[in-house]
């Protein structure tokens, strides 16, 4: 691809802010709605189930977080070469990481449902059950194993839809799967007195239309010119993508660790707290829920600018790649801003949509939320800061910045602060964390950003 070329291409020649708001409000909008999978179900389990289904649902969540941590690690892998080797002019190249991105996601969906299925007591017990809690998790798990497949090939797949020029086709492919979750999670929980093994089939037959949608793309409409022979995985391409996957990859995984850790935490010093077990459970549970819609938003923004730095940064056009993470950077503080207000001033109105409970567990909710969450105006700076890391190649940054708050900084914290302050001590590790986690993000990122501005490649391409 000549120089020329490269400037005709709208994503070196369309106005960042008008290329930030085409890309990121339907990733944004994929990223919320698969949020809301998990909110919906929450939902209507408390309403239909109660406190243990709503305990349930936390102690699921590992599994979910880690088919997702699949997707991130092969979509945004693969989705990030197809980008670079698109600015620099290398078409069969980018086209072989598609390929090779989808047949994986394909092999590692089945993979982990059947794992998931053959160990199914063993992973519920390693999570964090309790006695009360086992007989729910089981049928919830056991049902949404079977819409693994689905939900990786689709959170894995819309990265490469989106890069393929087709924002919005990536958008519906998760909505369309959300809403008929929503439409069947009442009819089947309330209707048909399925209880909780009823809000798990609606998820599984939301993420299965979904998932088809995201096949349908890749045989009818896609723009690249994928072949059959191309989705079997290739060495050399995946060797690729793991580098650049992995910064989202292990940020998910860590996600997992903490809710396990968590979990365990919160059960051994729950016990001995006038919340006891089920309370802490059941209120981290879902308040880590609706903190997912937060992070979905920075999340989703950092991925709908990811064509944006990829491109333009393979192409050396690094003015164009500062002032889009610059442009990010100030949305994701805004949006932090506005949840953090949220969190410290609504929490009990918040925690009330997921069901009623005790005076106790209104109480734990509400502490829980303005002394762990406290920080929350800060914390979509790491989100972005990692993809953009991963967008331009810089593997190694990308994982550092995912390690921090999660591994680095949280794990430890919530192991070693309850030894002293007992429950209370989960709470005050957060905030910690996810400062520490911020400053650290942002002066990886500050460094990146002052060598491309020493860099004079990108002169003869004026458009902003």
């Amino acid at each position: 691809m000549s120089e020329q070329e490269k400037k005709q291409n709208p994503l070196a020649s369309e106005k960042v802010g008008k290329l930030i708001a085409g890309f990121a409000i339907p990733s944004i909008i994929s990223m919320v709605v698969s949020a809301l999978y998990n909110i919906v179900d929450q939902i209507f389990i408390g309403q239909g189930v109660g406190i243990l289904g709503n305990a349930a649902t936390n102690i699921a969540f590992p599994v979910t977080i880690i088919s997702t941590a699949t997707a991130l690690f092969l979509g945004i892998g693969s989705a990030s070469n197809f980008n670079i080797a698109s600015g620099r002019g290398e078409h069969k190249k980018a086209v072989g990481f598609a390929g090779t991105g989808l047949g994986m996601l394909g092999i590692c969906g089945a993979a982990i449902a059947a794992v998931v299925l053959l160990f199914l007591d063993p992973l519920l017990h390693v999570f964090g059950v309790t006695p009360d809690i086992l007989p729910f998790a089981q049928e919830y798990v056991g049902v949404t194993a079977f819409g693994l497949p689905f939900i990786t090939l689709t959170n894995g797949g819309t990265h490469l839809v989106r890069v393929d020029g087709s924002p919005r086709y990536s958008m519906v492919c998760i909505l369309s799967g959300a809403i008929l979750n929503t439409i069947l999670d009442p009819l089947f929980i309330f209707g048909f007195h399925w209880g909780i093994r009823g809000a798990a089939a609606a998820t599984v037959i939301g993420q299965m239309v979904s998932g088809f949608l995201v096949v349908l793309y890749f045989v009818k409409f896609r723009n690249m010119e994928l072949q059959a022979d191309m989705l079997r995985p290739k060495a050399v391409y995946l060797k690729e993508i793991g580098a650049l996957g992995m910064a989202s990859c292990i940020n998910q995984v860590a996600l997992a660790i903490v809710q396990i850790t968590m979990n365990n935490i919160l059960r051994h010093y729950g016990a001995s707290s006038v919340y006891g077990t089920e309370i802490p459970l059941a209120c981290v549970g879902v308040i880590a829920k609706v903190n997912m819609v937060f992070l979905s938003i920075c999340i989703g923004l950092s991925q709908g600018c990811q064509p944006i730095w990829g491109f333009n940064y393979g192409a050396k056009f690094y003015g164009r790649v500062r002032e889009t993470y610059k442009k990010a950077f100030q949305t994701a503080a805004a949006v932090g801003i506005m949840f953090f207000l949220c969190f410290q001033l609504f929490p009990r109105q918040i925690v009330s949509i997921f069901g009623s409970g005790s005076r106790l567990y209104y109480q734990f909710a509400e502490r829980y939320f303005r002394i762990f969450m406290f920080m929350t105006f800060v914390n979509g700076l790491q989100p972005v800061s990692s993809g953009f890391f991963t967008s331009i190649g810089k593997a190694k940054l990308g994982v550092l910045v995912s390690l921090t708050r999660q591994v680095l900084f949280l794990i430890p914290l919530i192991i070693l602060f309850p030894m002293f302050l007992g429950i209370d001590g989960v709470m005050y590790a957060g905030p910690i964390a996810d400062g520490a986690a911020a400053a650290t993000a942002v002066a990886c990122a500050v460094r990146e950003l002052k060598k491309m501005g020493q860099k004079s490649s990108d002169m003869d391409c004026p458009v902003r």
